[in-house]
């Protein structure tokens, strides 16, 4: 399996360090609304409500190659099915699953910057999640936190895998997170059958609203961080702009 910006497992808990929590449905803690200062307030009327909604916003977000930088170029598949999100099972390996009754769309789209001058490629993804909800978008956020924990070795697809992930999470204000009501973010070290290793490894996720969008960059021989860290930082933050523009209510 491609590997793709990081999702919950099924049925996650609130994250150590991770979204603000308060009483679930059934009287257990669970994530409450993020209070921020952020200039975004939601139009009830542009929040999508069926899968082909969804599916829709999720498009116009993800965007084309063009979203990371000059020279990145559409990857074989291109875009991943709607219906289906990566799922971390119990034994750290990552397997694709139908997205939970919650989701109304999950789309990834894949692209990389290719071998040239002696350097190999660096290789992206995108994922923009739609929840029926923001509430639930806060569920996805609060139970990722715990995967780097359970799980700091992962396998991603067969001859692919990763070692020492490293996880953070930041609300509104913290850490320089000024345009998202939470953002998750993760490192390590990267192996492959096919480019070697070790090589850096990245991966961010911000919510906004309902929605969620993530980004993952896989370095190889010659490139730096800062070479994937370009790409990712461009990367999220003009999904997130997208995200507001779609579900912003009129000023």
């Amino acid at each position: 399996m491609e590997a793709t910006p990081k999702k919950r497992t099924p049925a996650p808990s609130p994250a150590t360090g991770g979204a603000a929590t308060g009483p679930g449905p059934d009287g257990d803690a669970g994530p409450a609304p993020s209070a921020t200062r952020l200039d975004f307030t939601p139009d009830p009327d542009r929040a999508p409500r069926t899968p082909a909604e969804a599916l829709r916003l999720a498009r116009a977000v993800a965007g084309s190659p063009t979203m990371w930088g000059p020279g990145y170029v559409a990857r074989d598949p291109f875009e991943s099915a709607s219906t289906s999100w990566p799922v971390l099972d119990e034994d750290c390996v990552w397997q694709r699953r139908p997205v939970p009754g919650d989701v109304l769309a999950s789309l990834t789209r894949s692209s990389e910057l290719p071998s040239q001058g002696g350097k190999g490629p660096i290789r992206v993804s995108a994922t923009v999640t739609v929840h029926r909800d923001a509430e639930a978008a806060d569920w996805e956020m609060a139970g990722t936190l715990e995967e780097a924990l359970r799980c700091p070795d992962q396998r991603l697809r067969e001859g692919e895998r990763l070692t020492g992930l490293l996880s953070t999470g930041n609300t509104y204000g913290a850490l320089n997170n000024f345009d998202s009501e939470d953002r998750l973010a993760e490192s390590g070290e990267y192996y492959s059958d096919e480019l070697g290793g070790p090589h850096y490894y990245f991966w961010s996720q911000a919510r906004l609203g309902q929605v969620t969008v993530a980004v993952v960059g896989k370095g190889s021989k010659g490139r730096t961080k800062d070479d994937v860290d370009n790409g990712l930082v461009q990367g999220i933050s003009s999904m997130i702009t997208r995200v507001g523009d779609e579900l912003q209510a009129p000023r």
